[in-house]
């Protein structure tokens, strides 16, 4: 039968469906590569500049939905651009902008598509998944030098992966952790074996990365988790696997930190920088004077003093997202970034527990960018290109909700792909979905 042949009401286009799978695997490749950033520009970003500028051009809808995430983003980035205007020599600025401007239109694409089909949702996860795992790996196998040439993987004895920094290579693990982490607590026997694995390579790239804000980060955000979790399922049976499944994984992990400390390299790097204060933290003019003094320079300077100088001038960056704001985006930035912070959480911990197909991943996405904002107290997260993923994730499930809340008739249980919510016999409610992790 040919394509005149059907009916016209049938609503069915080849074409159209055929690209709508090409496009959504051009997506999940992009996130695939957002974990190999050893040069710069990454392969992500080339790719990314590409797929943006195609989606573009045939149909890239921003929609009201995300107009907030859009303004206070661009507001942000204009804030930089007054910022440069301070300094007497303009340098390599222009490009940081351009680079922050980038990662800005990265966070609104992905919230865009996102919201045009929340499937791409699973797509996004098992393919950031996919390039965690791989990552990871070749951190753990360069750190203990069981492959040739891995030390490229390694950093002052620490792993970092294809990263260019272990700081930025520890917290990127996190979000594919707590997605396994969800799947062990509400899959099934069956695909245990492989989340375990899974979690123990992720969990092992991270413990070696021997990054503190990835220790911190990984530690708040799993306790976020199974605390949210314990508050959203109603059934006794369901809270009693959590705390069964969450003391057995918790086991594990100390077994596992305990096997890896009888080795020397790791025990005794460990052993440094397990201290809470580093030597570097508290010296007369270490991280921590240097954020006091930041914050009396920010009074002065109302439009900051320009993107990277901070660090040219005390020899060391921000190491605080809060006074990166302020001294390279000066107070509009500043404003522009804390409104956007707080607008997020806002609505995000508004619709946390609400029943929605999509719900899972908003709620492991806005659970490690919070984290991410706590850990921002010690570390710069200004260019961390999963930090902006996290935030179109975030915003996409955003708009997802306000689309849900404008038709009433799927208010009665029907999700974007006409499937039904149900309950089974003595269990939490249950939505049948595409998406489900």
């Amino acid at each position: 039968m040919t394509s005149a042949a059907l009916p016209a009401s049938s609503g069915f286009h080849p074409q159209r469906a055929a690209l709508s799978i090409l496009a959504s695997l051009c997506v999940a490749f992009g996130v695939f590569l957002s974990g190999f950033v050893i040069n710069e520009p990454a392969p992500y970003e080339l790719f990314l500049v590409v797929l943006i500028g195609v989606w573009a051009l045939f149909g890239l809808r921003l929609s009201r939905h995300i107009a907030p995430l859009i303004v206070l983003y661009v507001v942000f980035n204009i804030g930089g651009m007054f910022s440069i205007l301070t300094m007497d020599a303009v340098k390599q600025t222009p490009m940081y902008i351009a680079v922050s401007l980038f990662l800005a239109f990265t966070a609104m694409f992905f919230a865009a598509i996102i919201e045009a089909d929340q499937r791409r949702l699973l797509l996004i996860f098992r393919a950031y998944l996919a390039g965690a795992i791989i990552t990871a790996l070749l951190g753990i196998l360069g750190y203990f030098g069981a492959i040739p040439g891995g030390e490229v993987f390694t950093r002052y004895g620490r792993a970092m992966g294809a990263f260019q920094d272990p700081n930025v290579f520890g917290p990127f693990l996190v979000l594919p952790t707590l997605y396994l982490l969800h799947g062990l607590l509400t899959g099934t026997l069956k695909a245990a074996p492989l989340r375990v694995l899974g979690l123990m390579i992720l969990v092992l790239g991270i413990f070696l990365s021997f990054s503190r804000a990835a220790w911190g980060l990984l530690a708040i955000t799993m306790a976020m988790l199974v605390l949210v979790m314990l508050i959203k399922e109603r059934t006794g049976a369901f809270r009693l696997r959590i705390l069964i499944m969450s003391m057995v994984g918790f086991v594990l992990l100390v077994a596992a930190i305990i096997i890896a400390l009888q080795f020397d390299q790791v025990s005794e790097l460990f052993s440094d920088r397990a201290k809470l204060v580093q030597e570097y933290d508290g010296a007369r003019h270490g991280r921590f004077a240097r954020h006091a003094i930041g914050f009396l320079m920010a009074m002065e300077h109302p439009l900051g003093i320009g993107p990277l100088e901070f660090g040219l001038m005390w020899g060391e960056d921000t190491h605080n997202i809060w006074l990166k704001a302020l001294m390279d985006y000066g107070w509009l930035g500043f404003v522009s970034y804390v409104t956007l912070m707080v607008w997020t959480f806002a609505l995000g911990f508004r619709y946390l527990l609400r029943d929605r197909p999509w719900q899972p991943y908003m709620m492991l996405a806005l659970i490690v960018l919070f984290g991410h904002t706590i850990i921002g107290m010690v570390i710069d997260t200004d260019h961390w290109r999963h930090f902006y993923l996290l935030m179109g994730v975030v915003w996409g499930c955003f708009a997802l909700e306000a689309r849900w809340q404008a038709k009433p008739e799927r208010r009665s249980g029907h999700d974007h792909a006409g499937r039904i919510s149900r309950r089974r016999p003595g269990s939490a409610r249950v939505v049948t979905s595409p998406g489900a992790p």
